[in-house]
């Protein structure tokens, strides 16, 4: 049974520019969630999304930052369930930055499924990978702009 998600992307931006994109508040809510997430080891903050009955999830994940490498290692829990005080969802998230052929190499790795978590950590695995690659367009556009 698997029950880690793996991905790894390439940016052709600096491994500074895509920390951003993992770290400030605004930048993260652009490709994934609104969140109050402060680069700090320790801090605890949430993602906020529409609720999902179906999975056993009520809209709130509840994250602590557990490791902090600036521009290289982020660490942080991810939890949830289907309502304050009841996590069925219990993972960690771990992103690693690498400088690779002139930008960045970007790898997540999202462990600690259980059995009664695969069929969101399905739906979650697809998403990772389609908000790795917004992550791309919106560092594009910036990157234009400037």
């Amino acid at each position: 049974m698997k029950t880690t998600i793996t991905h790894t992307i390439q940016y052709s931006q600096s491994p500074a520019a895509v920390w951003d994109y993992l770290t400030r508040a605004e930048l993260l809510a652009q490709w994934l969630m609104p969140n109050d997430i402060q680069p700090i080891q320790g801090h605890e903050f949430t993602f906020r999304i529409n609720p999902m009955p179906a999975y056993q999830f009520d809209g709130i994940v509840y994250c602590q930052i557990l490791e902090i490498i600036p521009f290289k290692k982020l660490v942080y829990t991810w939890k949830g369930g289907p309502e304050k005080g009841k996590i069925n969802l219990d993972t960690v998230v771990e992103w690693t930055l690498s400088a690779k052929d002139g930008g960045t190499e970007l790898f997540l790795e999202h462990k600690g499924f259980k059995e009664e978590n695969l069929s969101i950590m399905g739906i979650m695995d697809a998403g990772w990978l389609k908000n790795m690659k917004e992550v791309s367009t919106l560092l594009n556009k910036a990157a234009q702009s400037n």
